[in-house]
């Protein structure tokens, strides 16, 4: 586990006050016109004793990660001080309750996130369940049939997984079943070493699963072994198990990190940074990862405008952000909460995204009608994606097949031009006299290879602006090349639009 770095701003060193457990490394000072070291990376969490003097607040505003401020609870704060606290999202903290946060809080603001979903196919079925096995590709395992009248095993997840001494993991199981059938998770704690050497052994019903099981390791390191047990008759369909590196109370993935959850038990994250608050608000969507967690954190850090980075779990990496109508409002309603909050028009939007991060950019602009879309490796057609698996990309992005069935009903041609009407037809209702699009693709793109070229068709006569940059090779031959013009353009919007100053 990465040391968690912790600037502490005050009169007493808490290095000879407090006692603190392994992994947490205090640098204290008593003020801050000389930095505590010359690396310019922020710190995990930041304590602030007595009110910052106006010529600290830049090196505090450099070093402090949002969410990650606390300040004690008998320090004033006035005018910039103020305005400080609030642009970093602060928290207000008790003395008494400095030693205890140390000891049990402090551990949650490690600096690398981590989150992944276990394989589908690492899933075993018991052998004595008596029913059918139908596994819907790499999206779920379907089950149907006679369970029993107790609880008994009826999955189980091969390959342990490993935890470490002082970590929280979160556990989030995606399922559908019939009212018959009734589950529960179980996971047992194997010792380190030891196929047999049980340390724990926990059992989470119905109840406990409608919200995010943590599992805190505490002081011993094991292997946890997770399976379902199931009781009744009907149908039982697994979609996904995820463990992610919990924050606690603090946040998913990243501290201040929001979940939003639909009653089909899908998963949207978002993390929201005020930043100056000054316009615009830059909505960023990840890209397909295998690794969960969010993506663009530093590139938007690094602009120093507000900005709201969104993410999703499912299938292998990602889904294109496409889904029920509960899902695409539960998208459109965060954005527009964040918008209201900073008091900002459409027109002081940017969305933005990377290949499959384009396609949510895209979709939700139909809602929000933003300024400007920055795009690199546009995918729209996510039919054609799919289409072109089997001759021009064979063995490459499976998951393309599994969006078709899951959102497209079935891997026909029928599948195919359904869903690439979803998009286009949404794309078409929307007014972009006001937008203007810039788009970096590849001009042998082996995924959506009439990307660039559709989108212009459909904008032919809407009078809006269009540059682009084609770039030689496939998908995924030259991304440096297309993050390079993405960033330049996103650079020259925020600074001949909006009049921002480029940061470093």
């Amino acid at each position: 586990m990465d040391e968690i770095r912790v600037l502490q701003l005050g009169s007493k060193d808490w290095n000879e006050v407090y006692s603190l457990p392994p992994g947490i490394r205090i640098e204290h000072a008593l003020t801050l016109t000389k930095a505590p070291e010359k690396s310019r990376v922020p710190y995990d969490i930041v304590f602030v004793e007595r009110e910052p003097l106006e010529e600290e607040l830049a090196f505090l505003y450099q070093r402090t990660k949002t969410y990650c401020l606390f300040v004690t609870d008998k320090v004033k704060l006035r005018g910039k001080q103020k305005e400080y606290f609030e642009r970093k999202k602060g928290k207000w903290i008790r003395e008494t309750e400095i030693q205890g946060f140390l000891q049990q809080e402090a551990r949650l603001f490690y600096p690398k996130p981590y989150g992944e979903k276990f394989r589908l196919g690492n899933i075993e079925v018991a052998q004595g369940f008596v029913g059918t096995v139908k596994w819907n590709g790499d999206y779920s395992v379907e089950l149907k049939g006679e369970y029993g009248e107790e609880f008994r095993q009826i999955v189980c997840w091969r390959y342990n997984i490993p935890v470490f001494p002082g970590h929280i993991l979160d556990l989030w199981l995606e399922y559908r079943k019939d009212p018959e059938v009734e589950i529960s998770l179980t996971v047992t704690k194997f010792a380190n070493g030891s196929i047999s050497g049980v340390i724990d052994w926990r059992e989470y019903n119905e109840d406990a699963l409608q919200q995010v099981i943590q599992l805190d390791s505490g002081q011993d390191g094991g292997w946890l072994f997770i399976s379902l047990r199931a009781r009744g008759r009907g149908r039982l369909q697994i979609v996904a198990l995820h463990d992610r590196q919990s924050r606690g109370k603090h946040g998913f993935f990243l501290p201040g990190g929001e979940r939003y959850v639909t009653s089909a038990r899908e998963e949207i994250f978002c993390y929201y940074n005020p930043g100056d608050r000054k316009p615009p608000l830059n909505v960023y969507f990840s890209g397909y990862k295998t690794r969960q967690g969010f993506e663009g954190y530093y590139m938007m850090e690094g602009m120093g405008a507000p900005y709201l980075l969104v993410a999703e779990p499912r299938l292998e990496g990602g889904s294109f952000y496409m889904g029920s109508r509960e899902y695409e409002q539960m998208m459109v309603d965060v954005i527009r909460r964040y918008m209201e909050e900073l008091g900002f028009s459409s027109d002081q939007v940017i969305m933005a995204g990377l290949s499959m991060g384009t396609y949510g950019a895209m979709y939700y602009s139909c809602d929000i009608l933003p300024h400007a879309i920055i795009l690199g490796k546009p995918l729209a057609s996510v039919g054609n994606i799919a289409g072109n698996l089997r001759l021009h990309r064979p063995g490459s992005f499976d998951t393309s097949l599994d969006v078709l069935r899951y959102l497209g009903g079935n891997t026909d041609e029928r599948a195919v031009r359904k869903l690439n009407d979803r998009f286009w037809d949404k794309f078409d209702s929307a007014d972009w006299e006001h937008s203007k699009f810039a788009v970096a693709y590849m001009i042998e793109d082996d995924y959506d290879s009439d990307a660039y070229d559709t989108l212009l068709s459909h904008l032919a006569s809407s009078g809006v602006q269009v540059y682009g940059k084609g770039l030689h090779g496939r998908h995924n031959d030259d991304t440096n090349g297309i993050v390079s013009w993405f960033v330049s353009q996103y650079d020259k919007i925020l600074r001949e639009d909006f009049g921002r100053v480029k940061r470093d």
